[in-house]
């Protein structure tokens, strides 16, 4: 492994190894889960029409062939059970909230989002309507539910629903541990096709202090929060403007998704990334 390459490797995986270690998590479990991911990977990579030889994959990651043809059958064992995607349920939500803070038509005359009825007619915002401006299609009450579940929204008694936070945070270990793979996989796929020579870049920013004092971040910190969130809502605002300009024009184009996202990290000075 070239140094450059170790350095990098070595700096992303030590706060994973910190936590797989306090989660009871050795060396062992995670060998074998990388062995995996390799083949799954390089399986997944190959590009010519036949299928790939284990001789072939074993070039390629470095694992024995028998090892290799044992996790070719787990892996093809596992894609014939249909596991239904874990993420699926947090980002529909998420989806919804963002949509909701978002939309001028379900924000009332303060910009704050409207209290939406369960059902109506299109004449008035409602949460049908919410979910076709999300293009969530997936049934009310399901989407309610997981609303619920993550304590985001409440019911009054004229069957309203209102938010109880402007962001769609998750609130149990589950979801949070969900959240973080989805964030920091795609964050570290923008920053490793930035490494491409010949690729347009995309969005790379971060904002670095080093020797601030604790009482200036205590002062500053909720302004920072509310400047991330507004940049996120308007960010929303412009895309779901953009997808509502001209959907015909669209039509039989290939769909993309992006994640578009802000986080911040406080430690003590002397602690270098």
């Amino acid at each position: 492994m070239e140094a450059d390459v170790e350095t990098m490797v070595r700096r992303l995986l030590s706060p994973l190894i910190v936590y797989l270690m306090r989660r009871g998590v050795g060396y062992i479990a995670l060998r074998d889960l990388l062995k995996k991911i390799y083949v799954e990977e390089a399986l997944g990579r190959h590009t010519a029409e036949e299928a790939p030889t284990d001789s072939t994959i074993s070039l390629v990651t470095g694992i024995n062939r028998r090892e290799v043809k044992r996790l070719r059958d787990d892996a093809l064992q596992a894609r014939k059970s249909e596991v239904r995607d874990p993420m699926a349920g947090v980002n529909m939500a998420a989806r919804v909230v963002a949509t909701w803070v978002s939309a001028p038509v379900f924000l009332d005359a303060h910009g704050e989002p409207r209290h939406l009825g369960t059902r109506g007619s299109d004449a008035e915002p409602n949460f049908d309507s919410l979910l076709r401006a999300a293009k969530v299609d997936v049934r009310a009450r399901t989407v309610i539910e997981e609303l619920n579940r993550a304590g985001i929204v409440e019911r009054d008694d004229e069957d309203h629903l209102y938010l109880l936070r402007a962001a769609f945070t998750p609130g149990t270990p589950k979801d949070k541990m969900l959240f973080l793979a989805a964030n920091v996989s795609d964050h570290l796929r923008s920053a490793l096709h930035n490494l491409a020579p010949d690729e347009p870049p995309f969005i790379e920013r971060a904002l670095f202090h080093n020797g601030i004092s604790a009482r200036q971040l205590e002062a500053v910190r909720p302004a920072l929060s509310t400047m991330a969130d507004r940049m996120l809502r308007r960010a929303n605002e412009k895309l779901l403007e953009s997808s509502a300009d001209s959907p015909a024009a669209d039509a039989g184009l290939p769909l993309k998704r992006l994640r578009l996202g802000v986080y911040y990290y406080e430690t003590s000075a002397e602690d270098q990334p």
